[in-house]
């Protein structure tokens, strides 16, 4: 018996293998739908433990989501999301009958999906307010801190005597956390917004400059010596190639410095700043509203997940001649 006839039969069993797998993918998608009915039936037919509130509309919520889910498994839009829409339907119907049905957990620590939706009904202005404040606190300081962290970087890269001064002083500064700064950082500036505003600018400037620094430390000298021969000067070496050879390294950083602000603004505005997301959590905590402080760390979660999407967006299109970069 030759060798091609032994290893005839492990290829026809994976081929049988694929094709009954097949039809099921396909059927996958269909189970979405009834899912998230499923969790509409159980809302709406199954008695509260207690008066909540809003239980016909979280109801009709789930009816429509299933019908807007199963009109995507029509048009064959759902394939790649469907397991996921499955277990959400599942985790909202286990959900509602543990906790609005049989009151498992203990009140008001645990909330309802009654109660979510309710916060999100009647609280919907003060949360967006306050979501506009952490946006508008975390562009700014954000924003100065990225634009110092790449010229002190750049500095650092192509500088000895910058390198000189500032050096010590990154090593001194740099390494502290933020939080750690809110104590000084009020006393020595009179307003706790523009406190606020310079912690978060060092949260992400240090790890900015030293990605910086590390990208164009590592630019290969043979291009700089191509771009002299061709008279460029010392700006041209700076902004057409020191920069684009470092970009993978900076958006690392800038990465870095995103997940760092987060942590750093929702410190200062429990402590510091009365307003944004952060402050309205400690308020609610403050007054054991706690599916209010649910849905304030749930819009958070929404706000700083877009802001990272958003940076990858803007990551793949500057780099774009990378390939198999990570996909968010």
């Amino acid at each position: 018996m030759s060798a091609s006839d032994t290893r005839a039969p492990p290829l026809r069993a994976t081929g049988q293998t694929a094709t009954k797998a097949g039809p099921r993918r396909a059927l996958l998608p269909w189970a979405a739908g009834p899912a998230w009915f499923l969790a509409a039936l159980v809302t709406w037919r199954w008695p509260d433990a207690d008066d909540f509130p809003d239980t016909s509309r979280l109801a009709a919520l789930f009816l429509a989501v299933g019908l807007g889910l199963t009109a995507a498994a029509a048009l064959r839009r759902l394939s790649a999301r469907a397991p996921w829409a499955i277990a959400l339907g599942l985790g909202f119907a286990a959900w509602e009958i543990a906790q609005a049905k049989l009151l498992w957990l203990p009140r008001p620590f645990f909330g309802t999906p009654q109660d979510l939706l309710d916060v999100f009904l009647t609280d919907w202005k003060r949360l967006g307010d306050s979501l506009l404040h952490s946006l508008g606190l975390l562009a700014v300081g954000y924003g100065i801190g990225a634009v110092l962290g790449v010229a002190v970087g750049v500095g650092l890269g192509r500088s000895l005597r910058f390198r000189y001064w500032v050096r010590p002083l990154i090593r001194l500064v740099g390494p502290l956390p933020p939080v750690a700064l809110l104590p000084l950082a009020f006393v020595l500036i009179p307003s706790g917004r523009l406190a606020s505003e310079a912690l978060l600018a060092l949260a992400a400037g240090f790890p900015t400059t030293i990605l910086t620094w590390s990208g164009v430390a590592a630019v290969d000298p043979a291009y700089y010596d191509v771009a002299r021969t061709m008279g460029a000067r010392n700006r041209f070496l700076v902004l057409r190639v020191a920069l684009p050879a470092a970009m993978p390294q900076i958006f690392v950083g800038l990465f870095m410095g995103l997940g760092v602000s987060f942590a750093t603004l929702v410190v200062a505005e429990m402590l510091g700043v009365k307003s944004g997301l952060g402050f309205y959590m400690q308020w609610a905590q403050g007054w054991a509203a706690y599916p209010n402080m649910y849905a304030a760390l749930l819009v958070m979660s929404l706000m700083c997940t877009g802001l990272v999407t958003l940076l990858f967006k803007v990551r793949d299109r500057v780099l774009s001649w990378q390939k198999d970069g990570l996909k968010w």
